[in-house]
């Protein structure tokens, strides 16, 4: 085996592993990764048509 052949299997193998380790992390982190809560605006409060008269207290 010439020398040019082995730094390419080399490098090819060092690549292998490193997509392999690349592969799991984003397993990793894609399984604990909290999904972000969708901010939606709040909705006006309708106002009541009629309203009851507010009882007071006698003091």
């Amino acid at each position: 085996m010439s020398l040019t052949m082995a730094i390419l299997m080399l490098v090819g193998m060092w690549l292998s592993v490193a997509a392999a380790m690349l592969w799991g992390v984003l397993r990793i982190v894609r399984r604990h990764a909290h999904p972000h809560p969708t901010r939606t605006r709040p909705q006006p409060r309708a106002l009541p048509a009629h309203r009851a008269p507010r009882q007071v207290g006698a003091h």
